[in-house]
């Protein structure tokens, strides 16, 4: 066995193991197809990618740049809010279409992925939800609470 390759080769694989720095973020650019399973909520849907020939991952994925109001809220206003939002989304999505996946990243809780969501059209999802005002600029960060009227 040829003893520089090994140290190298031993030394590449403890280097891939290695998990990112803290406040890394490993982003795939993409695209990648997926077709629609289902929309979850205004800034959630549930895709079946297609990131290599043969291979296909069920996954949820968070539109990139987004919040809309939530689905489960106390707040009557916002729960109302969060199905237009939806119903929205619905309007644009069918069940079965192709969307592609940009800059695709797990999210905080690595429970779905984050990603820009292109339509069959070629249109951003994103943009789409920020200028029909069925959500509201999202970081990653703390999100703005839903403005919800006083009982």
């Amino acid at each position: 066995m040829n003893r520089p390759f090994s140290t190298s080769a031993l030394i590449c694989a403890v280097l891939l193991s290695l998990p990112l720095p803290a406040g890394a973020v490993e982003i795939f650019a993409g695209p990648v197809r997926a077709e629609v399973v289902r929309v979850v909520d205004g800034d959630t849907i549930a895709v079946e990618a297609r990131p290599w020939p043969g291979q296909i991952v069920e996954t949820l994925v968070r539109v990139r740049g987004v919040d809309t109001p939530e689905l489960r809220s106390s707040c009557g206003a916002e729960k109302e809010a969060a199905n237009i939002a939806k119903a929205y989304v619905i309007s644009l999505l069918r069940e079965g279409e192709t969307v592609e996946l940009r800059e695709i990243a797990g999210d905080k809780y690595f429970g779905r992925v984050v990603a820009n969501v292109g339509l069959p059209d070629h249109r951003d999802l994103s943009t789409l939800l920020l200028t029909g005002g069925y959500a509201v600029p999202y970081d990653g960060g703390r999100k703005t609470p839903f403005a919800c009227p006083s009982s």
